[in-house]
């Protein structure tokens, strides 16, 4: 219980403390207009209160990813905690900030134009295809996760092809009409469920005195699955994630003023990462342990599974079922965004003008076409892929923000560092996974380090020609 509360406190002082140092290296200028009354166009550039936007952000980036990566994290033991924590403070929301931030002052730019600016026109066609496939994916798998929430509370003739149809029906009206018109009304609603949720699960454990594993470093998973780098992988929302990144430029749109940006970008990674304690908590204590966590996601069929018998146990029938409802809500607002974030990254990259509903339809019918095919495709797998290419786009976002930050003189080591060791983790990662080279760890270790030496070495070379650059 201890190292519980202690998580809970070093997150709040994270983001009272680093996060106001954060946002000094950035350098906030609060005369400065932001892309909301530049670029109002009724659509996607409206002001909207900064209360509105935090509520937004929290689930556009609050997907299932906070409470099913680490419920399947605390497979792993009280280390998940870890990684929760440190992650949330010094990478996710630095990497959430400055991904919101750069595109408030880029004009509400998307992340492959501020790839494109800082690492050049290579990475920004990369980027443009690498990010639009993550919001498909994310799209896609946050359909098949609270559909299949959703038929465990209706009768058996409610198939999981009819909520699967429903979620695409107002996918698509989320990503067609003005943002204010669904989003801006109903997200802060929703919002205040999923706090009202995590705090009925995370009181409950104090509350009725569950015994919540104190802080090991030891590997206590189950199968012995090593936690490097396969726990910086499953638990990513909760920690850092690149999906993020595509969600910033949404609320970057609508900000009022740049000194909003802490409590919207940063402060909100870090709501996340409070609530991927909760879960991660949850699946240690109610199932006494990292062994009867592994028997409960048999007994329940997966993760979904357990969220029920979790939300349930604590919080009784009425409780558990608002719970479960809030679970639901989380990936379905996500997923939405996810689809109109993918709609303005091919309407920028197009330069097809958004305010004809025409000019939306044209894009957000293909869109929705793949997506139904990729439903056809095992979840579980989807998941993998999503998982890896979720980590991947944050470290490219950390490394533009490097760039960035040189750019502009400023100290640059608050984004390489945590670039550094993500390009460590997804490169090592891809080598051993099932879905990729299934290279033995006595390869992939050393060569994950190797490729991260080599990036490494690339961004050195580009401090020095910046800094000539600017001496010259």
């Amino acid at each position: 219980m201890i190292t519980f509360l202690a998580s809970f406190v070093a997150l709040v002082l994270g983001y009272i403390f680093y996060g106001r140092f954060v946002e000094k290296v950035f350098g906030v200028n609060e005369n400065r207009q932001t892309p909301a009354y530049a670029n109002n166009d009724g659509v996607d550039y409206i002001p909207m209160s900064t209360t509105k936007n935090s509520l937004i952000q929290l689930l556009n980036i609050a997907g299932l990813g906070p409470i099913f990566g680490p419920i399947m994290g605390a497979l792993w033991g009280p280390v998940a905690f870890i990684w929760i924590v440190i992650g949330g403070i010094f990478a996710g929301a630095v990497h959430d900030y400055f991904s919101g931030m750069m595109s408030v002052r880029n004009n509400g730019a998307q992340v492959p134009d501020l790839v494109g600016k800082y690492l050049g026109k290579g990475m920004h066609q990369f980027t443009n295809i690498f990010s639009l496939l993550l919001l498909v994916l994310v799209g896609t798998v946050f359909v098949s996760g609270p559909a299949g929430l959703i038929v465990t509370l209706t009768p058996d003739w409610v198939t999981l092809g009819v909520v699967s149809l429903f979620i695409f029906g107002y996918y698509i009206l989320a990503t067609l009409l003005p943002i204010d018109q669904i989003i801006g009304k109903i997200y802060p609603l929703f919002g205040l469920l999923l706090i009202i949720m995590a705090v009925g699960v995370g009181g409950g454990l104090i509350v009725k005195g569950y015994d919540i594993p104190e802080l090991t470093l030891a590997n206590l998973h189950p199968n012995n699955l090593p936690i490097w780098p396969l726990l910086f992988i499953t638990i990513a929302c909760g920690a850092i994630s690149g999906f993020h990144a595509t969600q910033s430029p949404l609320i970057a749109r609508t900000v009022q003023n740049e000194k909003n940006g802490r409590k919207v970008f940063y402060g909100m990674m870090i709501a996340e990462s409070a609530i991927a304690m909760v879960w991660a908590a949850a699946g240690m204590a109610v199932f006494n342990g990292v062994d009867g966590l592994q028997e409960a996601l048999t007994t329940f069929g997966g993760p979904a599974g357990v969220v029920r018998e979790i939300s349930i146990t604590m919080l009784g029938a009425v409780g558990g079922t608002l719970a479960i409802i809030g679970v639901i809500v989380l990936p379905i607002t996500s997923g939405d965004t996810a689809f109109r974030g993918a709609r303005l990254l091919i309407a920028d990259f197009l330069k097809l003008g958004q305010r004809s509903m025409k000019n939306r339809l044209v894009i957000t019918v293909p869109i929705f076409a793949i997506a139904y095919g990729l439903m056809q495709i095992d979840f579980n797998f989807l998941w993998r892929y999503f998982s890896w290419a979720n980590q991947t786009t944050a470290m490219i976002v950390l490394w533009t923000a490097s760039v960035y930050l040189v750019t502009e003189g400023k100290k640059f080591w608050i984004t390489a560092i945590p670039a550094t060791f993500m390009t460590a983790v997804t490169f090592t990662y891809i080598l051993q996974a099932p879905e990729g080279l299934k290279l033995s760890t006595s390869i992939s270790y050393p060569l994950g380090l190797a490729i991260t030496a080599v990036i490494v070495g690339l961004f050195a070379m580009k401090v020095s020609k910046v800094k000539k650059q600017i001496n010259s």
